[in-house]
């Protein structure tokens, strides 16, 4: 389940969801993944509710694994899929959220231990990347509370906050958006995408 950004909404008009990458590489890692891409209309509680019941949907209509249902957002839908996990974090194996920010109950995650993994560029010109930090410290501090180790905290929730280089050194220059250049190079990053599958 692949939740788009601002230019996927549906009011962008319809298939405007289709030019992210997150969607398009999935099977490269998993050939045979039903790869779900909604385009939704809110970053808020009416779109995670979408997201939650296209997901029983598709395993109540389709012969899928449960313990192998995957989630990711990027952007704004990063947002949508933190509420989505602070409600039914049960549905999903592991996340990827990236270039956002964190909206969701850290107490349903926790209780959970679905892992996440957090991506975004050190000077995002969208959110910036304080907010994924301020999360990730919330988030590694909810585990505490819950007795948990710090290697399995490790395991669980993973921030991966890329320098300006990481994006100088893929031919951009440095004073471009990391935003967009997130959204797009986080996606063709095997470290990133490979973590989300393994």
């Amino acid at each position: 389940m692949a939740c788009p950004g601002w230019e996927g909404l549906y009011f962008q008009g319809v298939g405007a969801n289709l030019q992210e990458g997150y969607p398009f590489v999935a099977n490269d890692y998993i050939a045979d993944m039903i790869v779900a891409l909604p385009q939704l209309d809110d970053w808020g509680e009416q779109s995670a509710s979408d997201v939650v019941e296209l997901t029983e949907w598709l395993l109540g209509t389709y012969s899928i694994d449960a313990d192998h249902v995957y989630l990711s957002g990027c952007s704004g839908g990063g947002e949508t899929i933190s509420i989505v996990l602070g409600t039914r974090p049960e549905l999903y194996r592991r996340a990827l959220h990236t270039i956002s920010r964190w909206d969701g109950d850290i107490e349903a995650l926790t209780a959970a231990e679905v892992p996440v993994y957090m991506a975004i560029g050190e000077n995002d010109d969208y959110y910036g990347s304080g907010p994924a930090r301020e999360a990730y410290e919330e988030i590694r501090a909810a585990y505490r509370a819950r007795g948990l180790s710090e290697e399995r905290i490790s395991e669980l929730v993973v921030l991966d906050v890329k320098p300006t280089s990481y994006f100088t050194e893929r031919g951009f220059a440095a004073d471009a958006g990391q935003h967009g250049m997130g959204g797009y190079l986080f996606a063709h990053d095997k470290d990133i995408m490979g973590w989300l599958f393994s």
